[in-house]
């Protein structure tokens, strides 16, 4: 809570896949519970690349969490509260845009809130609620990887299908890692349209 406006706030942790985002949500989580303050984390059910109830980094660290169905139960996530000042949501992006109000009302509540999740689809285009919830933050950092193609900064997430590019008509939504994804500079990034 802000000593001076007796408030919450939100921390958005943004950018391509490989980036570091879940591995910046767990330092902060880290130190905040070196600070001694209590800590609920949660994530979504689609999202089971490290293992049910935990919460991990493509570098192998991890977190216990609460799973939540992004589509039906996004208000599980104050229910579930037991006094804990920090609030960890990973993988935003599957999320309905209703989990900008439940963001809203924690901070309103005088928690931390810390969201973890891509801004682009990989079309490059906005995903939702990210852009929203970075509307409304009062800190965002958005993280680069590195083009697996080039070596430049990434900032796109380059869905693969057999190896190639995915289609621009494929579902937004894919659960996966190396198998499906690599970070892709804006030159390098591609989508097939045949």
């Amino acid at each position: 809570m802000h000593k001076i406006t007796n408030s919450g706030w939100v921390e958005v942790v943004t950018g391509c896949m490989f980036s570091g985002k879940t591995e910046e949500l767990l330092r902060r989580l880290r130190r905040a519970e070196i600070a001694g303050q209590e800590v609920a984390v949660f994530k979504p059910s689609l999202d089971d690349r490290y293992g049910e109830g935990t919460v991990g980094s493509h570098n192998g660290r991890q977190w216990d969490a609460t799973i939540v169905n992004p589509e039906e139960n996004v208000w599980d996530i104050t229910e579930e509260l037991n006094g804990e000042q920090v609030v960890a949501i990973d993988e935003a992006n599957f999320f309905t845009n209703e989990l900008v109000e439940v963001c809203e009302e924690l901070a309103a509540d005088g928690r931390r809130v810390i969201i973890s999740g891509t801004d682009q689809t990989f079309r490059a285009e906005p995903f939702e609620p990210l852009p929203q919830l970075i509307t409304l933050a009062e800190y965002v950092d958005k993280y680069q990887a590195i083009c697996t193609q080039c070596g430049e900064p990434a900032s796109r997430n380059q869905r693969l299908i057999d190896g190639e590019p995915a289609h621009v008509d494929d579902p937004t939504i894919m659960v996966g890692a190396e198998e499906s994804y690599e970070a892709r500079c804006r030159n390098c990034h591609t989508l097939r349209t045949d």
